[in-house]
C-alpha cells in the first residue's frame, strides 16, 4: 500500500523524500502508524523497477543540496490506474482501505463500490465477532474485558453505518467513474453544445397610426414614398 501511497502523491506534482514523507504521515496518520525506515527502501526499489525517476525542482521550490526530487514516469502512471482499480481482498483491510480511500476521486466507480462493499463486509464480521465476545466477558463477569470489547464493537458498529451511507450515495451518482487521461489525472466530459440560438429578427408590432384632424404631421403611406395624392 506505500507504493500506492507514493505513486498518488507523485502524481499531483514532483517531490523530494522528506515531503513526501511529511504528504505520507498525514495521508497515512489516520490508518496506519507509517514507518520512516520503509520509505527511502521503497523509493529505491521504485525507481529501480523504472515507477519513478529524479527530476528538477518544481518552479518556486527550494531544495537543499542532496535532496532528492522524485517524479512519476509513463510506466508509474500506468501502474497507480492499475492500483487504484484493484478489488481484491487486500484493499478491504485497515492498511489497504484507507489508502485506496484517499485516491478515490481518482478510483473507477465500479472499483470504488466493490471496495466499499468489501470493506463492508469485513467490518460486518468483525462486528459479530465483537458481540460474540461482549456476551461471553458478560457471562464470566470479566468488568473491564467486556468494556473494552464493547468499545470496538461500537467503532465497528459505527464503520458499518459510515459504509452504508457512503455505499448508498455511490448509487446516487450517475456513471460517476472520473476519466483518467494518461497522466492519470480526471478529465472532465466534454459538456453538450447548447442549443442553437434562434437569431431570426423578431416581427415587432408598429402601431396602428391613428389621423388626427388638423395636423399635417400624419401621412398616409403613399405620401411617404413621395407620390402624389390624388384623392
Amino acid at each position: 500500500m506505500l507504493e500506492l501511497a507514493i505513486l498518488g502523491l507523485l502524481l499531483e506534482s514532483p517531490m523530494h523524500g522528506y515531503e513526501l514523507r511529511k504528504r505520507l504521515t498525514g495521508l497515512l496518520g489516520a490508518f496506519r502508524a507509517f514507518s520512516y525506515g520503509s520509505l527511502y527502501p521503497t523509493l529505491r526499489r521504485m525507481q529501480a523497477d523504472g515507477l519513478i525517476d529524479e527530476a528538477s525542482a518544481p518552479a518556486g521550490v527550494k531544495v537543499r543540496r542532496g535532496r532528492r526530487v522524485y517524479q512519476l514516469t509513463e510506466k508509474g502512471r500506468t501502474r497507480f490506474n492499475e492500483l487504484v482499480a484493484d478489488t481484491g481482498p487486500q484493499n478491504y483491510t485497515d492498511d489497504g482501505f484507507g489508502v485506496h480511500l484517499a485516491f478515490f476521486s481518482r478510483t473507477p466507480a465500479v472499483a470504488r463500490m466493490r471496495i466499499l462493499e468489501g470493506r463492508r463486509r469485513q467490518v460486518e464480521e468483525r462486528r459479530e465477532g465483537l458481540r460474540e465476545l461482549v456476551t461471553r466477558a458478560t457471562r464470566a463477569s470479566d468488568r473491564y474485558t467486556r468494556q473494552l470489547h464493547e468499545l470496538s464493537l461500537e467503532s465497528s458498529e459505527r464503520e458499518v453505518r459510515w459504509l452504508n451511507e457512503l455505499i448508498a450515495a455511490e448509487h446516487t451518482l450517475p456513471d460517476a467513474s472520473p476519466q483518467q487521461g494518461r497522466d492519470g489525472t480526471e478529465e472532465t466530459p466534454e459538456p453538450p453544445e447548447p442549443a442553437a440560438l434562434d437569431t431570426a429578427p423578431v416581427p415587432q408590432n408598429s402601431p396602428a397610426v391613428t389621423h388626427v384632424p388638423g395636423s399635417s404631421d400624419v401621412r398616409g403611406p403613399r405620401e411617404k414614398e413621395g407620390e402624389p395624392d390624388h384623392g
